[in-house]
């Protein structure tokens, strides 16, 4: 467990639940659950929408070619078309998970997303410059 209180949930966990709640054998249950997510990875990949009613839908969206900057170097690179997994929310997932307050946890700064403009000139001194240490 992390120290900021969020816990990462294995499929070996979900499996241990499930086959308490079922009386499967985790055995029967890793077997179905994986060939549940390799069933949405086919699908994915051959392009199809997944549409779970109340918990989400699965798509793939194409990304256009653009072109980005480097932050560190300001040099322009070329980034390549690709394809993107999407996920929308269901209304019985947003309502069990995004309209109840959030347990209060500490703020993780988030990273800046590559900016596909140039970046602004740098700002002149607002006062001259002088010899004193202060």
């Amino acid at each position: 467990m992390k120290s900021d209180g969020i816990h990462t949930t294995t499929k070996k966990e979900l499996v241990a639940r499930i086959a308490d709640q079922t009386g499967q054998t985790k055995v029967v249950v890793k077997e179905v659950l994986q060939a549940f997510l390799d069933e949405i990875v086919v699908e994915l990949a051959q392009g199809n929408r997944l549409e779970f009613r109340e918990f989400g839908v699965f798509e793939v969206k194409e990304r256009k070619a653009r072109r980005a900057q480097n932050p560190r170097t300001l040099e322009k690179v070329e980034v390549p078309a690709k394809r993107v997994v999407k996920f929308k929310v269901g209304r019985e997932m947003k309502a069990k998970v995004c309209d109840e307050p959030p347990p209060a946890r500490r703020a993780v700064p988030t990273p800046k997303p590559a900016r596909s403009e140039p970046a602004p000139a740098p700002r002149q001194a607002s006062r001259p410059a002088s010899n004193s240490p202060f």
